[in-house]
């Protein structure tokens, strides 16, 4: 899968971010959410990011 950074929250590449893959999807880099009390099957991950990420990408005409 081949990744394109729109919008992130830093640029030392280990803050939140949203891509867009080649695939016409969205992947997020965030922090794990572990207690949340979902049943999450074992190939998915909760993650959480800033809104204002989301909102900065739309605003932006990123997506």
């Amino acid at each position: 899968m081949r990744l394109t950074r729109l919008v992130g929250s830093c640029d030392e590449g280990e803050c939140p971010t949203l891509y867009l893959t080649d695939r016409g999807t969205l992947a997020v880099q965030g922090e794990r959410v572990t207690e949340h009390g979902l049943r999450i099957p074992a190939h998915e991950a909760l993650v959480e990011i800033p809104i204002e990420l989301i909102r900065k990408a739309v605003r932006d005409n990123l997506i």
